[in-house]
């Protein structure tokens, strides 16, 4: 057994944990349990610096999860995009591959919360189904292992998986959404990378929401994965109290850049039941993008977008810099709001070639 398993085995993981760990009731232990599971392991657990910090935040069990909020449980009808179990095909090039319902710690935002840590819903007896459905589909080039977590697989089981796919001539990309990096790093082994660099081009995205995340066990797994030939992004989520200002984003993706880690997407928290208290307006996500572009290199600015209602799928938001035209002109502002006038390209004029105007200008002289 690996020391990420052994890790993985003390983990706050039940009802009693709670009660016994952080002196919750146990009827509303049971209540958030069945809701939706705990799982805390040691080495996340050992980040959190105070009762309610962002840490705590993330992995505690809270009394709001229960409250009546009227949001779906399936804000981005996955589920309607759901051709065979394992296979979520919302984008007309890709798919979304589930391979476990299991995670080393469960995020108490997660949109997939329906199915998370649910065995029946997301099993890997529907591996080959998905898998089938892939190579049956040759618009699809490219694939996001998810789940719960892919890197829960173990090496063995992970690399029949990817084989599999390498296997299917139209399948171009292979990414893999893990969290571990963050919430597990020791999971990052050296054995793992040197499987992965057998199947390349494979991209790893993650996820760190908040600066205490980037502990030097991070650092270490992210730069292993970028030895190994992986190209390593971070998706976070915009949350309150969390990282919902601009100090702390700025603080984030610096040292994430530090690592390796290139910042990819900032999402607006999905409308998911049970998450309403994690929301912030998105004024207050428009504001920090602001804050962002401009005050830092711009490989530390992600994309801001709403990962759409509906299975609209993502959509990108940015503050104001074209605040309108003056003839032919864009007038735009940048990051200090200093205004600047562009000259835009004129549309739909004729323009000469410079031997038919020699030839023109005799004649033109004449009139």
């Amino acid at each position: 057994m690996e020391q990420w398993q052994r890790m993985l085995r003390k983990s706050i993981d039940s009802s009693d944990d709670l009660v016994k760990n952080f002196g919750f009731d146990i009827k509303l232990a049971n209540e958030l349990n069945d809701l939706f599971h705990t799982r805390i392991n040691p080495y996340y657990l050992s980040l959190i610096r105070f009762k309610g910090d962002p840490i705590w935040l993330q992995c505690i069990p809270d009394i709001k999860e229960l409250a009546d909020d009227d949001l779906p449980l399936d804000p981005l009808e996955e589920d309607k995009f759901s051709p065979v179990p394992s296979i979520t095909h919302r984008y007309p090039d890709r798919v979304l591959f589930l391979t476990t319902s299991q995670c080393s710690m469960y995020c108490r935002f997660c949109t997939r919360k329906r199915k998370v840590s649910d065995p029946t819903k997301i099993s890997m007896k529907f591996i080959q189904t998905g898998i089938d459905y892939i190579a049956a589909h040759p618009e699809i080039r490219d694939v996001v292992l998810s789940g719960g977590d892919p890197l829960m697989l173990t090496d063995v089981m992970l690399e029949k998986v990817i084989s599999a796919l390498r296997n299917i001539p139209h399948v171009e990309i292979i990414r893999l959404g893990t969290k571990m990096p963050c919430v597990l790093p020791q999971r990052i082994t050296r054995k793992l990378c040197k499987m992965i660099k057998k199947y390349h081009p494979i991209y790893v995205n993650t996820h760190f929401n908040h600066p205490w995340e980037c502990t030097t066990e991070a650092k270490k797994a992210c730069e292993m994965l970028a030895d190994a030939g992986c190209p390593v992004g971070n998706q976070a989520v915009l949350m309150k109290d969390i990282n919902d200002n601009a100090e702390v984003m700025l603080e984030l993706h610096r040292k994430l850049l530090a690592m390796r880690v290139r910042p990819y997407y900032l999402y607006q928290a999905d409308t998911t039941k049970g998450t309403n208290h994690f929301r912030v307006p998105v004024r207050v996500g428009l504001e920090i993008m602001d804050k962002l572009r401009g005050h830092t290199s711009g490989l530390a600015v992600p994309y801001y977008v709403i990962d759409a209602p509906g299975g609209g799928g993502k959509i990108p938001i940015l503050p104001e810099y074209v605040i309108g035209r003056k003839g032919n002109n864009i007038i735009l502002r940048n990051y200090k709001y200093d205004i600047f006038e562009y000259p835009d390209v004129v549309e739909n004029e004729t323009i000469l070639p410079k031997n038919e105007i020699e030839q023109l200008e005799p004649e033109l002289q004449t009139k």
